[in-house]
């Protein structure tokens, strides 16, 4: 299933919002403007975001652009998002591709500030080789998306990548089944909040027989999922709450409001 963490990270444009401190009018990407394609890329990248979100996308696009050609991280990111999404340019999924692939080749030195972009990179380009790209060269290759997904598991600890990597050792996509190791990933995720994570790995302590503890898991993970994903949370939710019985159902709404509050 496609969610929208695969576009991860985005809240770091909140974050570099407060870190920059841009204020004051955006002006025309023009040689009158205060910033020019020959300006360095920190000062191309910072006068595409303010254009951005001033709903100025054609002069992001062309200082992302420019700043990327320079190697600014950031400004690749920025634009591959913008064709990935549709967002002021022609939506291009194999454009976006080659975009995050280049981000992922160059690279992270550890403790990077460009981590984020690197770890987002290799995010989207796990979700593109789990789908493919319709039209181009970008073929399904699940050996691929899983080998993407456990990289950032296990490097840097993602709950989304922890919760896809559980799913696709689950059904036995890119590699062997793991029911095991997948539980494994779940419990990761679903222990940094992760609403999906919760759901399923409290659908299988359910099927194992921890009968309320499973559904305390499912009915917390309501709570936390965005309306398009919670249709098939409530609908393991209900199933497992209909064939519990009453003791059960009362010992998992009270854990329930616990594993909400972060106490369990």
């Amino acid at each position: 299933m496609v969610t929208s963490e695969f576009k991860l990270f985005k809240f770091m444009l909140v974050s570099m919002w407060v870190a920059i401190s841009l204020s004051g009018p955006v002006h025309a990407f023009d040689i009158k403007s205060d910033v020019s394609k020959e300006s360095g890329p920190f000062d191309l990248f910072k006068f595409g975001f303010k254009a951005y979100k001033n709903g100025q996308k054609e002069e992001a696009v062309e200082a992302y652009k420019y700043a990327a050609e320079k190697g600014h991280t950031g400004s690749r990111w920025a634009l591959a998002n913008m064709y990935a999404d549709g967002d002021g340019v022609t939506q291009d999924d194999f454009e976006a591709f080659k975009i995050y692939s280049e981000i992922a080749q160059q690279g992270v030195e550890p403790g990077s500030e460009d981590t984020g972009f690197f770890v987002n990179a290799l995010l989207s380009l796990a979700n593109y080789y789990k789908h493919g790209i319709a039209g181009s060269p970008v073929k399904i290759d699940l050996t691929q998306a899983r080998q993407l997904y456990f990289q950032v598991a296990s490097t840097f600890g993602v709950p989304e990548a922890q919760f896809q990597l559980a799913q696709m050792m689950l059904a036995g996509e890119g590699g062997n089944a793991s029911p095991q190791q997948a539980k494994k990933w779940l419990n990761q995720a679903r222990k940094s909040g992760h609403p999906g994570a919760m759901a399923i790995f409290g659908n299988i302590l359910f099927d194992e027989g921890q009968t309320a503890r499973g559904l305390a898991l499912m009915t917390a993970a309501l709570d936390r999922c965005k309306p398009k994903d919670c249709s098939w949370m409530e609908a393991l939710q209900e199933q497992a709450f209909s064939v519990a019985n009453e003791a059960d159902r009362r010992t998992a709404v009270s854990l329930s409001h616990a594993i909400a509050s972060g106490s369990d």
